[in-house]
């Protein structure tokens, strides 16, 4: 339970590194460095394809080598998995030793690029009483949220707080106009079944189109809006990155083999078995009831979750167009499929069912919400079964 937890709520750089310094410095020397980290995504897991953002506090002058990082959960808080259905996970400001974070990043083969913000002495001790600040116990916590509050997010955050509307940042990278789900797919391209759940969980609150500040919900993006960010003092304006380094990039391990059970690929055999087994039930005059059991329940199931999702969290699932085809009521309805005589409103329930189907594959490109196109064989595969269960129940009439 706890690992399918983190493989589907770490989606957007979340960390699984536990915290490890008991106790924080109050205060840090004229010595110090502070710097902005991104590491890079690994495609291992879901959960580590969108990479990771975090702060770090070198002071040269006493040795405090830290990483402020917002990507801290804890199985142990309190009602840990009603918060995790409910959209409510509670994520935490943790502190860990510079080499210890760095090292766990480099034994999983993922990239780590440092930008020196060019703060003066003055700004830097403000911005290191921040943390240290939002770093007590009371102020630590935070409820993540997949685009809008996240390990990525808060780095920005923390610095529009600290300076306020000093720093401007540099959207020279968004050249097309990009939906939060579009960007969340080019993180995905080996993920192919975490791409599935992402599509028919989240709706349409991620089909829209995403600002350039917005972007940075991706750690990638919070490197590229920095790197030509600047901050404001007095009358002069000054590059918020002084420098940038590359700590680690990737062992070439060469190009990883796509996997061929894919979506798409089992839901077309799905389609094309489901069909060979009615041709075959239609010329016996015989229906495999077992088979619009399943279907339809499974079908039903999924549409259940999402009403859940829906409406009893805050996960951005609201406004769901796969409860167009995976139609809760379908949960029920598998049970009249082993009945002999069936009632006068399945005929007209099963019709609308292939109807509505054959409208949502009609009308797929017009639909404010993107689709998965993994999903056409299954609609195809309920509708014909729809269709089937009909013919066959009602034949006589």
């Amino acid at each position: 339970m706890k690992k399918l937890v983190l493989i589907s709520f770490l989606l957007l750089g979340g960390s699984g590194l536990a915290e490890s310094v008991a106790q924080i410095p109050p205060f840090i020397s004229d010595s110090t460095t502070v710097s902005v980290m991104t590491m890079g995504p690994s495609q291992v897991e879901l959960y580590t394809a969108f990479g990771h953002s975090a702060f770090r506090v070198l002071d040269h002058k006493t040795g405090i080598d830290l990483v402020f990082n917002y990507g801290i959960f804890s199985f142990n808080q309190p009602n840990f998995y009603l918060n995790f259905a409910r959209g409510k996970l509670l994520y935490k400001l943790g502190v860990n030793r510079y080499e210890d974070f760095k090292e766990a990043y480099i034994e999983e083969n993922r990239s780590i690029v440092e930008q020196n913000l060019n703060l003066t002495v003055s700004e830097k001790h403000q911005l290191y009483a921040f943390l240290v600040e939002n770093n007590k116990p009371e102020n630590r916590d935070y409820y993540y949220n997949y685009i809008y509050d996240n390990c990525a997010t808060k780095i920005r955050d923390v610095l529009e707080t600290v300076f306020k509307d000093r720093i401007t940042f540099d959207y020279s990278y968004v050249t097309e106009d990009l939906t939060f789900r579009q960007l969340m797919d080019m993180n995905l391209g080996q993920q192919p079944w975490g791409d599935l759940g992402i599509d028919i969980c989240l709706g349409t609150g991620i089909d829209k189109v995403a600002t350039g500040y917005q972007y940075m919900y991706l750690p990638e993006y919070i490197q590229k809006a920095f790197a030509g960010a600047t901050i404001k003092r007095g009358n002069s304006t000054v590059s918020l990155v002084s420098d940038t380094k590359v700590v680690f990039m990737p062992i070439e391990e060469g190009e990883s083999q796509a996997s061929l059970v894919t979506p798409t690929i089992v839901f077309v055999l799905v389609f094309m078995l489901v069909g060979f087994s009615t041709q075959q039930e239609w010329k016996a005059g015989k229906r495999r009831k077992w088979l619009d059991f399943t279907l339809f329940f499974v079908i039903g199931v999924v549409g259940i979750l999402l009403l859940f999702l829906w409406f009893a969290t805050d996960h951005i699932s609201q406004y769901n167009f796969n409860l167009l085809w995976a139609f809760p009521v379908h949960a029920f309805v598998a049970f009249y499929a082993f009945k002999n005589s069936p009632p006068n409103w399945l005929s007209i329930y099963l019709l609308s069912a292939a109807v509505l189907l054959a409208i949502v594959i009609v009308s797929w490109s017009f639909l404010p919400q993107m689709l998965h196109l993994a999903l056409v064989p299954i609609m195809l595969t309920l509708g014909l079964r729809a269709i089937f269960w009909r013919k066959s129940a009602f034949r006589a009439s």
